[in-house]
């Protein structure tokens, strides 16, 4: 089981902590992160563009949370996608809105207070008979396990609904409240579901505070008609979308929880988000003759109906080729009484979903006549609707699931591949199978013609692909996928009243037929299991509905283009909303359960959690104005405006542009102070979220925004993210690793948390927070705060005066840093601007710090990267920063209030390679001596006599061989590459590389290959121009000379020299001068080589 980790030793982070509740304290009583609008007289006679320009501004926020429970670390890794944006936004000198609502809306909250009612009048008010009710409840079902396990001899089925109790530990609501820790005296006031709306919004915003989050919590609301305001702003949506035609009434499939009696859409479920539902056609086969078996279990209980075995398919076009009818011999099957005249054979859970749908009456009401296992109903014969055999047997199947369709499966082995190879399973073994071959006699009929395929494309598939048997579901699968669009895009119809027809046209037209003949009725269920917050498996259901018409031609099309215009910041991201646009469609928008504000003209309906949520964003921009400082609304803000006055014609006139109204409920000037911060304001800069809020949420807020809001209202940008894993694993109360955002603050605090958070990923994979990480980070901070303090201290002791060469490459390399950490903060990368921010940018200054030992650091850079480090991790990590801006280098102002640290001239690409340079000369000669000395060693235990050699242990010393031209073979390469090159299409062609090196003979070389591989990889990273500019923008002989005290001092050598490679090519037959290693010395790559002294 994975386990959080425990902290030893916690007196650095206390220390940490303490500082960043002093500066939290300090940012909230200057009130830094409450922003309004430029007044209306200082924009007055500007432009749009022009106000941009002198009072910029940005706009971002997240999906408010739902408030059922605290902000866990996966809340505040969104959270802190905006929350670093805002940070570094700010530095920008741009007026930054990062606003925080609460959502209240739907079920959750209401079935929580329901199950503690419950769990009160089961276990006493404060829980306190439940050891003793517990114990009867667990004795009665140990009982009915052992009946189970009696009668159906298999251990596993009984205990399943315990294992999946046990999998959390958390059996009841009142447990999780005690998880979440609320105190036990306490959880009796959840019975009530408002009470849910004061305890943990309080919570959330302490939360968020001791994150140290730039929130403007003046704008703060509740959804629902617990904040009057806001209640009016939704009730004018929903009108605005009924006058326009996008909020329609009528029967359509939802997805329904019986146990509610409303519809359960994505935010109600524990289970199945995401899941709507599959559209199918019930072929209904009527029994001819029941197998003996089957007709013991069910003669004279079925009262005198006609019995159907039903089949959902989603082929109606292919029922012309039945052969026969699959059951699985393992599943349960009852006989259900669809009216008085008819019954059906299928699964408990189809005939659920039936009950709902009009096909069985009355609605709801499930009659089971008989329960029947599978393998009775083998050799059954039955009546195939319009097939070309018109009677058929019922055969077994390995692969009938009972959680898909009805548990019966039509046979049409000529075009699937799954009932091809059963059939041909069934025929080579019927004796293990148990059926009369008779009963498999029927080959299979050809139906649809295909290009690729021809007349019988499931045989052609099976064939192609090898498959052997029933049990290659792999292949199996992969053959139905091609089968189905092979025959549906690229079919037509060889059989029937429609042969000669695509099967595009014909499938709705036989669907059709077939249900007007009363042989087949439409038929729909879950995409997948889905399961409400009440527990309940939910079903589809057919009913009369307000919903919103997502996917009506016209509104598609302009949510489309809203798409196109706005920033998803990867390709993946917009595909994921293309896929979504394209199959969206109606979505039920009201519900009579839970809370929520009522639909306008139908109060009988609330409107539903995810549609009071589609533009809230708009509302954030006035919520001061109309409640400052107070979520409930329950007074007026400072313009003194009452709810009853936000009328729709107000709020039309707000966001939509509409007429003001006349009479107005309020005087003109306090409307247009709302309208001023509105039009300021919006549209919102960036929204951030999970990726999974795609198919739901952000797309429903698209569609919104581009039906009721202006264009240039319409969202610029959104951005996702995968989920946040904890050291490496799905994080999970039951396996103990979870942390709330509280726990995290606690155990390691804010900037650590933050810095962890930063680090942990930005892409649309998962995230991974490490404990390990964000623990070692707490040491960083610390050890980094004591040494900006001790340099500051000590800054009249460093070196001040002159600079030498080694401080401006400090100061090239900072500027540098300074410019990538910037492009990664404008891309929102926050794992790279933290890569080159924080833990770059103190690799640079730790190489200053050794290379210029002998001499001592500038005291003017050393304060430099002081100030500049403390303001490029202020966006992730403002705590410390602040205490190295305020208390260290004593700044009045607050570090929130600085602006980027932009360098005033650009970067000097020459300094900023010599310092690479440097870097790597330093590593190679290191790594040179250790190479040497294991040559040394292989030449001792191989007795070659390695005296008179080097010896590490004597005085040392490293002449450097520096090189000014290249060799003619490496010349030659490159002219090669360089005649092969097409600047048009940035490409070499490799075969004219081939044939050159051929007439140059050198193709039998070993050395240019890996030459010309490394050259084109330099070319990729670098371009062209630069890779072919051979030359270096510097003198190598320079750069070393600067170094050499370093490198005596840093190798323990006695001497160092430079020397070029005609120097010591003039040398070569005295002792200590090797050619072949001086041979090796490049433009950029010297060679080195040691002796004694």
């Amino acid at each position: 089981m994975a386990q959080t980790i425990e902290l030893a030793q916690t007196a650095k982070r206390d220390h940490l902590k303490a500082l960043e509740k002093k500066y939290q304290n300090r940012w909230q009583s200057e009130k830094l992160f409450e922003v309004n609008a430029p007044s209306q007289a200082d924009i007055a006679g500007l432009s749009p563009a022009e106000i941009k320009e002198k009072y910029p501004k940005w706009f971002g926020n997240f999906p408010f949370p739902y408030m059922n429970g605290s902000l866990h670390l996966g809340h505040a890794f969104t959270i802190s996608k905006i929350e670093f944006a805002a940070g570094y936004q700010r530095m920008l000198g741009k007026r930054v809105l990062f606003p925080h609502g609460f959502h209240v809306t739907g079920m959750p909250i209401k079935a929580s207070s329901d199950k503690i009612i419950r769990e009160m009048e089961m276990f006493g008010p404060d829980f306190e008979r439940y050891e003793e009710v517990q114990a009867e409840l667990d004795k009665a079902e140990a009982e009915k396990e052992k009946e189970e396990e009696a009668v159906a001899g298999d251990k596993t089925k009984a205990k399943k609904g315990k294992l999946i109790a046990k999998s959390t530990g958390l059996k009841y609501q009142f447990q999780i409240m005690l998880s979440i820790a609320v105190p036990k005296e306490e959880i009796k006031k959840f019975a009530d579901p408002l009470h849910w709306l004061t305890y943990f919004p309080p919570i959330a915003i302490n939360d968020n505070n001791a994150f140290g989050s730039r929130i403007d919590w003046r704008r703060t609301f509740l959804t629902t008609k617990a904040n009057p305001y806001y209640d009016g702003f939704v009730r004018w949506q929903v009108n605005k979308l009924y006058k326009l035609g996008k909020i329609k009434f009528g029967e359509r499939y939802t997805i329904y929880s019986p146990k509610d009696g409303q519809p359960c859409m994505d935010h109600d479920r524990q289970d199945g988000e995401g899941f709507g539902p599959q559209e199918y056609t019930g072929i209904k086969m009527e029994v001819v003759e029941w197998s003996p078996a089957a007709k013991a279990a069910i003669e004279g209980k079925v009262g005198g109906r006609k019995v159907f075995l039903v089949a959902a398919t989603l082929r109606p076009e292919t029922m012309y080729g039945q052969t026969n009818c699959f059951v699985g011999t393992g599943i349960k099957y009852g006989v259900f009484a669809v009216n008085d005249k008819e019954a059906f054979v299928s699964t408990l859970r189809a005939a659920r979903n039936m009950a709902f749908q009009g096909t069985i009456t009355p609605r709801g009401h499930i009659e089971q006549l008989v329960e029947i296992d599978g393998a009775k109903i083998v050799g059954t014969k039955i009546n195939a609707p319009f097939a070309i055999n018109p009677e058929v047997y019922v055969l077994p199947m390995d692969n009938v699931l009972a959680t898909k369709g009805t548990g019966v499966v039509t046979s049409v082995p000529s075009d699937s591949p799954d009932d091809f190879q059963t059939l041909t399973d069934l025929r080579k073994k019927p004796e293990f199978y148990k059926i009369d071959p008779s009963w498999a006699a029927i080959d299979p009929v050809p139906v649809i013609s295909t290009p690729t395929y021809g007349d019988m494309i499931a045989p052609a598939l099976v064939k192609q692909l090898k498959i052997q048997s029933q049990k290659d579901t792999k292949q199996l699968a992969e053959a139905k996928e091609i089968a189905y669009k092979e025959g549906f895009y690229n079919g037509t119809m060889l059989i029937g009243e429609f042969k000669g027809q695509s099967v595009q046209d014909a499938k709705p037209k036989v669907r059709e037929a077939m249900i007007g003949a009363g042989l087949a009725f439409a038929y729909a269920e879950p995409e997948g299991l889905v399961i409400s917050r009440s527990a309940d498996e939910c079903v589809v259901a057919l009913m009369d509905q307000w919903y919103l018409d997502y996917g009506e031609a016209a509104w598609r099309a302009q949510t489309e283009g809203l798409l196109e215009k706005m920033n998803t910041y990867t390709p993946e991201t917009r595909h994921a909303f293309q896929k979504t646009l394209a199959w969206l469609n109606q979505w039920a928008c009201a519900r009579t359960y839970g809370l929520g504000s009522e639909l306008p003209w139908d109060p009988h309906f609330l409107v539903e959690s995810l549609s009071d949520s589609t533009i809230y964003m708009s509302y954030y921009t006035v919520s001061q104005l109309l409640h400052d400082s107070d979520m409930e609304g329950s007074k007026p803000g400072p313009l003194g405006i009452l709810p009853e006055q936000m009328t729709d014609e107000i709020w039309d006139y707000i966001i939509s542009n509409g007429p003001f109204p006349d009479p107005s409920p309020i005087p003109r000037e306090k409307v247009d102070a709302l309208k001023h911060e509105y039009e300021y304001f919006y549209p919102f800069d960036i929204r951030s979220s999970a990726k999974d809020l795609v198919p739901n949420h952000l797309t429903f807020a698209l569609y919104n925004h581009a039906a009721l809001f202006p264009e240039d209202k319409w969202p610029l940008s959104m951005r996702t993210n995968g989920h946040l894993m904890l050291n490496g694993k799905k994080m999970s109360k039951g396996t103990g690793n979870s942390l709330t955002l509280r726990e995290s603050l606690e155990k390691f605090g804010a900037d650590a948390t933050r810095l962890s958070l930063a680090d942990a990923g930005d892409g649309l994979e998962d995230a991974n927070f490490e404990e390990k990480a964000a623990n070692a980070n707490i040491l960083r901070i610390h050890t980094l705060l004591a040494w900006c303090e001790e340099m500051i201290k000590d800054e009249p002791n460093l070196r001040h005066g002159p600079r030498n060469y080694h401080d401006q490459v400090f100061e090239q390399e900072v500027n540098e840093l300074i410019n990538i950490t910037n492009s990664h903060y404008e891309a929102t990368n926050y794992k790279d601007a933290l890569k080159y921010g924080f833990y770059e940018f103190q690799s640079v200054r730790d190489w200053y710090r050794e290379v210029t030992a002998d001499v001592g650091m500038h005291a003017e850079l050393v304060h430099q990267w002081i100030r500049t480090a403390a303001l490029l991790i202020t966006p992730i990590a403002p705590h410390f920063a602040e205490h190295i801006w305020s208390s260290i280098l004593k700044n009045e102002q607050s570090i929130q209030l600085a602006l980027w640290p932009t360098p005033s001239t650009p970067v000097d690409r020459t300094i900023i390679e010599a310092g690479q340079y440097m870097r790597g000369t330093i590593k190679t000669i290191r790594d040179a001596e250790v190479s040497l000395l294991k040559a040394l060693a292989k030449a001792k235990g191989k007795k070659l006599g390695s005296e008179g050699l080097y010896d590490p242990k004597k005085p040392k010393a490293v002449r450097v061989y520096v090189a000014t031209t290249f060799p003619d073979w490496q010349n030659t390469c490159v002219e090669i590459i360089q005649d092969a090159y097409s600047k048009e299409d940035d490409k070499v062609d490799d075969a004219k590389v081939k044939q050159l090196l051929t007439e140059q003979g050198l193709i039998k070389d070993k050395r240019p290959m890996p030459f010309i591989q490394a050259f084109k990889k330099r070319m990729s990273q670098y371009g062209a121009e630069t890779a072919f500019r051979r030359a270096l923008p510097f003198s190598e002989s320079a750069i070393l000379r600067e170094l050499l005290p370093y490198l005596k001092k840093t190798l323990s050598l006695t001497e160092a020299e430079v020397l070029s490679v005609d120097e010591a090519r003039t040398k070569e037959q005295e002792k200590g001068y090797t050619k072949t290693i001086i041979d090796t010395s490049e433009p950029g790559s010297p060679a080195f080589e040691y002796h004694n002294v």
